[in-house]
Parts: structure tokens; sequence; C-alpha cells
């Protein structure tokens, strides 16, 4: 089985990157090579929606590690959303990435980004 990867901007220097199918060693070279030219000081978050994600092997977690890695090395955010369970036990047994960056859905993702922005603003008004 292929890999697909779609990759969207919601907005500026927020992309939403939809995988579909395996993510393993035959796909991983593609993944990566796809999500490359977006792992630069523009990119603030990067959002997996993993809803079509059948199956991930080493080979696909060294990919999403990476991408992390990229991410937060210019302080940016990368956040993993509606992980099947088999995939989600893999992250579990590894215990690789903390359960903040791991949400149940898309619109879960976005109040989450609304309420730490909206805290940001209270915190510059003084109002924390």
């Amino acid at each position: 089985m292929s890999l697909r990867v779609n990759i969207q901007e919601r907005k500026r220097g927020h992309y939403v990157v939809a995988l579909e199918g395996r993510l393993d060693a035959n796909t991983s070279p593609l993944c990566e090579d796809r999500l490359t030219p977006f792992l630069t000081p523009a990119t603030d978050v990067m959002m997996f929606d993993m809803t079509d994600l059948t199956y991930i092997s080493s080979a696909g977690l060294r990919v999403i590690f990476k991408v992390r890695k990229a991410i937060e090395r210019h302080s940016g955010k990368m956040i993993l959303t509606n992980l099947r369970p088999q995939v989600q036990k893999v992250f579990e047994i590894i215990n690789a990435l903390p359960k903040e960056n791991i949400f149940s859905s898309i619109q879960e993702v976005d109040d989450y980004l609304d309420m730490m922005q909206k805290k940001v603003l209270r915190e510059q008004k003084g109002e924390v």
C-alpha cells in the first residue's frame, strides 16, 4: 500500500499534513521529501491529521521525530490529531510524545491554539 501526503496551509505558518495509507520504510522517503520544504523558521505549527494513516513503522517514526526536532528548533509546535488506535498505541509504547501534543480532532487543536493565544494576550495586558 502507498502513502498520500496532502499539505494545506490553514493560515500563514500553520500547516495541516494529512497522511493516508502506510508510513513505513518504503513510503517514509516520499513523506520526508514532501515535508522538508516546510521545515523552516516560517513554520509555526505543523499539525498531522492521521485520520487515514493505517500503519506506522520505525522508519515512519523517524520522519515524525525529524519534523518535530526541526519545528521545535525554531520554537514551533508539532501536533498529532485523529490517530487510529493502532497508530496511537505505537506512540504510547515508545512514550515519545507529550500527551498535550496529541488531540482527538482538528477542532480540539483549534480550540487549544485559540485558548493559548488568548492566554498570551491576557498576560501581555497584565490580566494574569
